[in-house]
């Protein structure tokens, strides 16, 4: 079947992001948006853990394909409504953006905690609760690529959005239109377009995935 590549660990890893990581990345979203004077998001009852009103289907079709494909997991949520004008602070912008991703690596970070205590207590030691651990492995490894990949300073990622906040607003008027524009587009060069065998994000975002992943959990 066209090299799919099923595990069930890792299914149930995508649900359990469905349900909660996805919810939580927006939520953190809208939250840091209402704290720093934007209502929007609440007013369109954003302002929620509900999965159902932030689960956008394509995104999270994207998101299982990825997983039963075996390579790098990406996959989105319905975009939190912000209104920039409302936000209160020179850098708010950015704040709101960069709290998606802030989420994605707490919960990363969580879910390794619960990995060094699976480990150091010596708790993988029947199948159910193998399977356990890889489920919670597969939820941290998700989180920290997709960390990664909302950082890129890309449109329509949230790191674009970061980025744009701090830099000279001249700079951005000028630049900002044509990323837009065209930003999908390059996403689509950096994450898949093959280089000598391997994407150009592939190559950079690969060992860092690796990397956070092996600190966080300790292996």
């Amino acid at each position: 079947m066209l090299g799919l590549h099923i595990d069930p660990a890792t299914l149930v890893a995508v649900a359990v992001f469905l349900l909660v990581g996805f919810p939580v990345h927006e939520f953190s979203h809208a939250l840091a948006a209402y704290r720093l004077g934007d209502g929007t998001a609440k007013m369109f009852g954003r302002l929620t853990l509900n999965p159902i009103v932030h689960l956008d289907p394509f995104g999270s079709l994207l998101l299982v394909m990825s997983a039963l494909l075996g390579g790098f997991f990406i996959g989105w949520a319905k975009p939190t409504p912000v209104n920039p004008a409302m936000l209160r602070g020179r850098h708010a912008e950015a704040w709101v953006a960069a709290a998606g991703p802030v989420s994605n690596i707490l919960m990363a970070a969580l879910g390794a905690l619960v990995v060094r205590v699976f480990v150091a207590f010596d708790l993988v030691n029947s199948d159910a609760a193998l399977f356990a651990a890889n489920v919670v492995f597969m939820f941290v490894f998700i989180n920290v690529a997709l960390f990664i990949f909302n950082l890129i300073p890309i449109p329509p990622l949230d790191g674009s959005k970061v980025m744009f906040a701090l830099m000279n607003p001249r700079t951005v008027w000028q630049i900002r239109p044509t990323l837009e524009r065209w930003g999908f587009l390059m996403l689509i060069v950096v994450m898949i377009v093959p280089l000598n065998g391997a994407s150009l994000g592939g190559r950079v975002i690969g060992p860092l995935l690796d990397g956070i992943t092996r600190l966080l959990v300790g292996v």
